[in-house]
C-alpha cells in the first residue's frame, strides 16, 4: 500500500467522527446546562401532556430531539430528556419521530398528580350518558382526540334518538378538534345536536398555541370529511382548515357560551345543562373541554366590562392605548412584552407576588430591559381592586391604593377545570403521577 496516497482517505473519517463527538458533547453539556437552569427556575414540572423517556429503550439516536418543534427535548448523559418542560405542549411530534418506542406520553409527575376521569372503552363516564373526549380524558394529540370525537359520538348514536322535540340528542361542550369531530358525527347520524364553546372561536387548545408548528403525525378520518393528511402543519393552517369545515357543513356551534353546570334531569330522561346563556335539556352530554379550563378571574367590580380580556390575541389593536396587564406566569409576561413592543402603547404589569419567579429566563431578562428602557411598568405586591370604563384601581400590600388611566385589562392568571364540578354529578377520576 502507498501510504503517502492512502493517508488522506484514511484521515478524513477520523476527522469526521472526531468532529461528530466534539458536536455530541458540546451539545449535551448545553442541554445539561439548559436542564440545570430550568430545575433552578422551577419550571421543571410540565403543564400538560409531555414526554417520558425510558432509558432501557432509549439510544441516543436524537430523532426525537429534532422532531420537537418547541426545542423542549435534549441530550442529557447520553439519553433524551425533558429539559425545558414549560415549552412543552404536548403535540406528540417526539413520540412519533422514536424509531424504538421508548417515548410514553403521560400526565402529571411525581410530585404533581393530574386527575383524569374514568372513562369506558366507548368513552362513557360511570355516570350513565356523560362522555368525555380529548384532552379532558387523557389525550391530548390533535388526531387522536379527533378520533376519540368521533368514536364517542357512534357510541351515542347507537343509544337511538330522543322523541321528544325539546330534547337534544346530544349536547356537545367544546369546538377544539374532539368536539368539531364529534359535532361532523352528529350530523353523519342525524342527531340533533348543539355545541357550544365559551371562547369567542373555534379551535380549542389548538388556538392557544403559542407557536408556529403543531404535529398531526398521522391520518385522521373525519365524518363527511374523510380522512384528513397532515403530517406537519402551522396552527394557522389548521385553523383555516377547521374554519372551512365548519362552513362547509353547517356545524351548529354557539360562541361565547360557557357551560356552568351539569344536572340530572329530574324525572325525565337525560340533563339539564346550565350555561352562560340559559338552559339546555338534552339526552347525553359529550365534554370536550381540554385542559384549559374557564379563565380563573379577578372577582372584582368592574370585570365585567367590554375592555376585560383574558388572553392576548393581537397587540397592535391596542397601539395607543393605556393597557394594564394581571399576571406573574410566562403568559403574563409575554403579553406585556408584545405590547411593549408597540412605542404608542402604554403598558402596566401587575402582580401580587414579590418576585417573578417562575418564569422563563428570557422573558424575565425581556421585561427587565423593558422596564430599564421606561417601555413598561412594572408593579409588584400589587393587586386589582376595582376597574372603571376609563380608570383601573390598584392597591399595594401596605393598604395603598392608586388609580391609573385605563383602556384595555388583560387578566393572565390561569384556568380553573370543571373538576369539583363533575365529581359533584358524580364522575370518578383518578389521579396520575407520570403514568400513562
Amino acid at each position: 500500500m502507498n501510504w503517502s496516497v492512502a493517508w488522506p482517505y484514511l484521515l478524513l473519517p477520523l476527522v469526521a467522527v472526531a468532529w461528530h463527538l466534539w458536536w455530541r458533547a458540546r451539545r449535551e453539556r448545553q442541554h445539561s446546562q439548559q436542564l440545570a437552569e430550568t430545575v433552578a427556575a422551577g419550571l421543571n414540572e410540565p403543564p400538560t401532556l409531555h414526554p417520558v423517556v425510558d432509558p432501557a429503550r432509549c439510544i441516543g439516536s436524537g430523532s426525537c430531539v429534532k422532531a420537537c418543534p418547541e426545542q423542549a427535548l435534549g441530550m442529557v448523559n447520553g439519553k433524551a430528556a425533558l429539559v425545558n418542560a414549560a415549552a412543552c405542549i404536548g403535540h406528540g411530534a417526539c413520540h412519533a419521530a422514536c424509531p424504538f418506542d421508548a417515548i410514553s406520553l403521560v400526565f402529571g409527575t411525581e410530585k404533581r398528580g393530574v386527575d383524569i376521569p374514568l372513562l369506558r372503552p366507548n368513552f362513557e363516564t360511570n355516570v350513565p350518558g356523560l362522555f368525555i373526549a380529548g384532552e379532558l380524558g387523557g389525550m391530548g394529540l390533535i388526531r387522536k382526540a379527533a378520533e376519540q370525537g368521533r368514536q364517542a359520538m357512534e357510541a351515542i348514536a347507537l343509544r337511538g334518538k330522543t322523541k321528544d322535540a325539546q330534547l337534544l340528542d346530544v349536547l356537545i361542550i367544546g369546538a377544539g378538534p374532539a368536539g368539531l369531530s364529534a359535532g361532523l358525527t352528529a350530523i353523519d347520524k342525524g342527531l340533533r345536536y348543539r355545541i357550544v364553546e365559551q371562547e369567542e372561536s373555534l379551535g380549542g387548545s389548538i388556538f392557544h398555541y403559542p407557536r408556529q408548528k403543531v404535529a398531526m403525525t398521522a391520518p385522521v378520518q373525519l365524518a363527511l370529511v374523510g380522512p384528513v393528511r397532515m403530517n406537519e402543519v402551522s396552527k394557522e393552517r389548521l385553523l383555516e382548515f377547521w374554519h372551512g369545515v365548519v362552513l362547509k357543513f353547517q356545524l351548529a356551534i354557539q360562541f361565547g357560551e360557557r357551560m356552568e353546570r351539569i344536572e340530572p334531569a329530574a324525572g325525565a330522561e337525560g340533563f339539564v345543562v346550565t350555561t352562560s346563556r340559559g338552559t339546555l335539556r338534552t339526552r347525553a352530554v359529550l365534554l370536550a373541554i381540554g385542559r384549559r379550563g374557564t379563565p380563573r378571574t379577578l372577582d372584582v367590580p368592574g370585570e365585567d366590562l367590554p375592555k376585560v380580556a383574558y388572553r392576548l390575541v393581537d397587540p397592535a389593536q391596542y397601539a395607543g392605548q393605556a393597557v394594564l396587564v394581571v399576571g406573574g406566569g410566562d403568559s403574563a409576561l409575554e403579553a406585556a412584552i408584545a405590547l411593549a413592543d408597540t412605542p404608542t402603547t402604554r403598558v402596566t404589569l401587575a402582580y401580587r407576588g414579590d418576585a417573578f419567579s417562575r418564569v422563563k429566563a428570557k422573558n424575565r431578562d425581556k421585561l427587565a430591559r423593558l422596564r430599564d428602557a421606561g417601555r413598561l411598568d412594572v408593579r409588584l405586591r400589587t393587586q386589582v381592586q376595582a376597574i372603571t370604563a376609563h380608570h383601573a384601581t390598584l392597591r399595594t400590600d401596605d393598604g395603598q391604593t392608586q388609580e391609573l388611566p385605563n383602556d384595555a385589562v388583560i387578566v393572565c392568571a390561569g384556568g380553573v377545570l370543571p373538576t369539583p364540578l363533575l365529581k359533584d354529578i358524580g364522575i370518578r377520576f383518578e389521579t396520575k403521577h407520570g403514568t400513562a
